[in-house]
């Protein structure tokens, strides 16, 4: 199963990519710096081997060469950054547009809640609009909260992830 993971600069996805299903105990998060390019990584899931592939925000303009067999899309959001909101907004509503990811499953995740931010996480989700998204998008929208630092969310994002990978197996037969 393909999935692929989109972000804008420094919104964290590495770190919550390189936590593991099976750990019960995060500890410290592996050290990480941004994507720049793309990076692969396999996660088990149920004995099941899922590729994420990471595309980096500078890499926005190239993203559609991405999109092919692709079932599902994880779109992190720097929830810690509220500069760069309209830009994740702009970059969501294009990967929603996609006519190669219709049939895809999306996760929106608001990453690094555990850090202090001048807006709630309800207010960030209100610029973004995200109840006419959801109303609008032709996929299957989810949205979720994470702290890929402390693994707080982790788990919801683990179960989507399970769950979109059985939907997309369960298509194809």
């Amino acid at each position: 199963v393909r999935m692929l993971g989109t972000k804008l600069i420094c919104r964290g996805q590495t770190t919550g990519m390189n936590l593991r299903d099976e750990q019960t105990d995060f500890g410290e998060p592996p050290p990480t710096l941004p994507t720049v390019g793309t990076n692969l990584t396999d996660l088990t899931l149920k004995k099941k081997k899922v590729t994420i592939r990471e595309l980096g925000g500078c890499m926005g303009p190239i993203w559609p060469s991405y999109y092919s067999d692709c079932s599902s899309v994880i779109f992190v959001v720097d929830s810690a950054n509220i500069n760069q909101v309209s830009s994740s907004c702009i970059q969501l509503l294009s990967v929603l547009s996609a006519e190669l990811l219709q049939g895809a499953s999306i996760l929106v995740v608001f990453n690094k809640i555990d850090i202090p931010c001048p807006m709630t996480i309800m207010e960030m989700k209100s610029l973004f609009r995200l109840d006419d998204i959801i109303a609008s998008a032709l996929q299957s929208v989810t949205v979720l909260e994470l702290s890929a630092r402390s693994g707080q969310g982790l788990q919801k994002v683990l179960d989507w992830l399970e769950s979109t990978e059985r939907s997309a197996v369960e298509q194809h037969m």
